[in-house]
């Protein structure tokens, strides 16, 4: 059974099809630096038996074009995997809010798209580009079952201390204004590898997504109990290009007394801020090659990044009260080995240890960078969301019709 996953970020896609329940990948890819100069979409293939990589460079406007581009290479006689759409008999989709109306994977109906459509002001750089793979793929390949897979859905298992605001009760009774976590996919495979690895279900994990979109999850036993992010993906730490947390009446400051309207604040915290509002790049790739040439505004993102990273750390030690380990992932996470040694730097007090040589070690499997007498675990675990969307999707449709 082939199953093929979208997962839209609010700047990538990424791509997997698979031989399931094998979980065999048959391809992959990305399509990065969406809306940015230099696009690349990478696209990975098996062709008698040896990996093959065909890569594309050019300026992708949006995520519908470079889901089209996708398709297109799927089908491709040579470097595609398939000869028809309908061999793909599900499709797996990351979506990013599901507010409380959605705990769990969820067969892609009229209703559930229109859910999805209502959430776009919370999540209004993922939600859209998710429906957009939606409509996309629905089009593309009409005969296969679309299925949802909700960041959402794993933090739903927060305590009401840790979801809820000091706000009016009805704000939440009514509108349900909470904190729902995101990124719950990637916290959730990474968790489970290092529950594995630790030989501890109960252990109590900090799991550290950082990418474009960066997040922070406590978990004990394997459950979320408490997660830097909101109601929508902009709190917490500093992203590309959100903000993060910041002072509520800095909102109310710039609309009352400074004339700015609520769009356009809204569109400032979500799309001009982070890193870019910092030293005006997005990508912390840009962002490291812009301090080694001295740039001291990309030298004091970096360090602000790192810092509230280490606030979070401190946060939730507090409230696992205590910690086994903490893991870095997802594409700083797993590739910046100087963001690992600036976020493990003087954090002594919390028995967190980074051994440099072996931080500096590069590989694609799960491995600890602390040293030995560390009392908390540093653990590097590639993060693979779209095997785990895969995993729930086939799941779901192979679920017994009585459950």
């Amino acid at each position: 059974m082939k199953i093929l996953v979208l997962n839209s970020g609010s700047s990538s896609l990424k791509y997997q099809l698979f031989e399931m329940p094998n979980e065999i990948p048959l391809c992959s890819g990305l399509v990065d630096r969406i809306g940015l100069e230099n696009s690349t979409l990478t696209h990975n293939f098996h062709r008698n038996g040896e990996k093959e990589v065909f890569k594309i460079e050019g300026n992708i406007q949006d995520h519908e074009e470079g889901l089209l581009a996708v398709n297109k290479l799927l089908l491709d006689p040579e470097k595609g995997v398939i000869s028809s759409v309908d061999e793909v008999v599900a499709i797996g989709h990351r979506v990013v809010h599901g507010g409380e109306q959605f705990a769990s994977t969820t067969l892609i109906t009229k209703e559930v798209k229109d859910k999805i459509k209502e959430l776009f002001a919370l999540a209004p750089l993922h939600n859209p580009p998710n429906f957009i793979g939606i409509t996309v793929a629905e089009r593309v390949f009409p005969n296969a079952q679309q299925i949802a897979v909700f960041d959402t859905a794993f933090h739903q298992s927060m305590p009401p201390r840790a979801y809820r605001y000091a706000i009016p009760k009805e704000l939440y009774t009514d509108f349900g204004i909470r904190a729902y976590g995101f990124h719950g996919t990637s916290h959730l495979y990474v968790s489970k590898k290092a529950i594995e690895y630790l030989n501890n279900p109960d252990a109590k994990i900090i799991t550290i997504h950082l990418g474009n979109g960066s997040s922070m999850t406590a978990i004990k036993g394997g459950q979320s109990i408490d997660h830097s992010m909101g109601l929508g993906p902009m709190g917490g730490l500093v992203m590309g290009t959100r903000s993060g947390d910041i002072d509520p009446s800095i909102i109310f400051h710039l609309i009352n007394e400074r004339g700015f309207k609520a769009k356009e604040v809204n569109d400032i915290l979500n799309k001009k801020s982070g890193l870019l509002g910092l030293c005006g790049l997005s990508d912390m790739r840009d962002v490291k090659k812009a301090m080694e040439e001295g740039n001291q505004d990309a030298i004091l993102a970096y360090e602000l990044y790192a810092y509230r990273i280490q606030k979070y750390i401190g946060t939730f030690t507090a409230s696992l009260n205590g910690l086994d380990a903490i893991v870095f992932t997802a594409g700083i996470g797993e590739n910046d080995p100087d963001m690992r040694e600036a976020v493990c730097k003087n954090m002594d007090f919390f028995g967190i240890s980074l051994d440099k040589s072996k931080n500096k070690i590069k590989s694609s499997d799960i491995r600890e960078v602390n040293e030995k007498e560390s009392k908390v675990k540093i653990l590097v675990i590639p993060t693979n969301e779209e095997l785990e969307i895969g995993k729930q999707a086939f799941a779901l449709i192979n679920k017994p019709q009585n459950q």
